[in-house]
């Protein structure tokens, strides 16, 4: 069966053309007003993706984003943050809030499902199954799971893939670039301060077990995964 994308937004002119272009591309198009219309359609027909607007009525795209990363339902299902705002700090806001892509109205429909499939593809990764442990992390590619020091710790599909990525290239120092072509895949439309919201993800889920250190800023050169200080 093709893929079900959620498109939550408020403008009926602007989600018809969503869901036309979405359906065009072979997949089935699911449709929300606002933050009850979208966990209506969840909880009857969860969705593989969903295409957020920021501006909803009531509860903002950022903040429904956030609602999203928090529910064990949806903390696992794509978002596509859609916008107006194309300035720095409110893409990265877009990004902190768990979106994992951020595209600015106007934006063609080839655009879009480029970016969709872009974001698909990178959700659907090849790993091997065989566990990894390192530095009191162990992580499961297979059943998707990672607990540091024995305590499970919850990570999002991004940030699961680039830990695994760190754990299997320990002390090796990979720039913003790099880090993209391996984890996010060479088609994939995305900014280099991507990387850094994803940084701080990761890192915020390893505090609380003191191991936020294995993960270290090279100045000048990007970012390693390291059982050694400095």
């Amino acid at each position: 069966m093709s893929a079900k994308i959620l498109i939550v937004e408020d403008e009926p002119a602007i989600q018809e053309l969503l869901a036309f272009n979405v359906m065009q591309a072979g997949f089935q198009a699911l449709r929300a007003e606002d933050a009850d219309s979208a966990w209506e359609q969840i909880r009857s027909n969860t969705p593989d993706m969903i295409l957020l607007d920021w501006m909803l009525p009531n509860t903002s795209g950022v903040v429904l984003a956030k609602q999203f990363r928090s529910d064990a339902r949806t903390r696992d299902i794509p978002i596509i943050m859609l916008t107006a705002r194309g300035e720095e700090r409110d893409k990265v806001l877009g990004l902190e809030s768990g979106a994992d892509d951020y595209i600015t109205k106007p934006f063609s429909p080839r655009e879009l499902m480029a970016r969709i499939r872009a974001v698909m593809r990178r959700h659907a990764p090849q790993m091997p199954d065989e566990t990894i442990a390192l530095g009191g992390l162990e992580l499961s590619p297979g059943s998707h799971r990672v607990t540091a020091r024995g305590t499970p710790i919850e990570l999002g599909p991004t940030e699961f893939r680039l830990l695994h990525f760190f754990m299997t290239h320990a002390e090796r120092v990979y720039s913003r670039t790099q880090l993209l072509d391996q984890v996010w895949g060479t088609q994939v439309f995305v900014e280099e301060r991507t990387v850094d919201v994803h940084i701080r993800r990761l890192r915020a889920a390893l505090e609380p077990q003191g191991l936020e250190g294995l993960i270290q800023t090279v100045r000048g050169s990007g970012y390693r995964f390291s059982t050694s200080e400095g």
